[in-house]
């Protein structure tokens, strides 16, 4: 939500009698490069919230992330290592412009300074951190990560009530209250967001 990718995270991807000298360039700085690349452009960052009592998911993502301070190196953790993330609000995405529109005034609304989401990666004793500030709280979250065909990923379950977050859970449970109905009749909005962001290597 405020800035998680977790991750600036969206991203990140002449002609005949000059070909062959073009191919040697080419090679040349294939050559050069040594450790891991991140893919241009290929910084995702998704999220799903939980509405009624049933639990029902409710997905979205964010379409623009930009990723800092990066490294160089021959894994992600030592590339992602102390690299930092910031996501804009705006750019919140459900497909569904309605939604959009109520979770950005009735949510991150109710939020303090809540125009950008960002935080820091690190990694120590083979595990992922990350520093998220979300209303204005800053805490260190141990988040699940993998590192399959060329793609790092991170995933946690944010709670909201950790981050001082409770009023803006109900000022949109407010906003939603007849869409957050389930079959008991009652209203209800989760605390609890999965969050989970990407990035590709070459």
């Amino acid at each position: 939500m405020k800035k998680l990718a977790v991750l600036a995270l969206a991203a990140l991807f002449l002609v005949s009698c000059k070909k062959e000298e073009k191919t040697d360039i080419a090679t040349e700085e294939t050559t050069e490069v040594t450790g891991l690349q991140i893919v241009n452009d290929s910084t995702q960052v998704n999220w799903t919230a939980f509405k009624t009592t049933d639990k029902v998911g409710v997905n979205g993502k964010f379409t623009e992330i930009e990723l800092k301070n990066t490294k160089t190196g021959e894994t992600p953790e030592v590339v992602l290592e102390g690299a930092s993330f910031s996501i804009p609000v705006s750019s919140l995405f459900t497909n569904d412009s309605d939604r959009d529109s109520k979770l950005k005034q009735f949510f991150f609304g109710a939020l303090k300074n809540t125009e950008m989401i960002g935080g820091i990666f690190n990694f120590r004793d083979g595990k992922c951190f990350m520093t998220l500030t979300l209303n204005d709280v800053t805490k260190q979250l141990e988040v699940n990560h993998t590192f399959t065909n060329n793609k790092f990923m991170v995933k946690h379950t944010l709670n909201l009530e950790d981050f001082g977050a409770l009023g803006a859970v109900e000022s949109i449970n407010k906003a939603c209250y007849d869409l957050h109905k389930g079959p008991d009749g009652v209203s209800k909005t989760w605390s609890e967001v999965e969050i989970s962001g990407s990035v590709l290597f070459e």
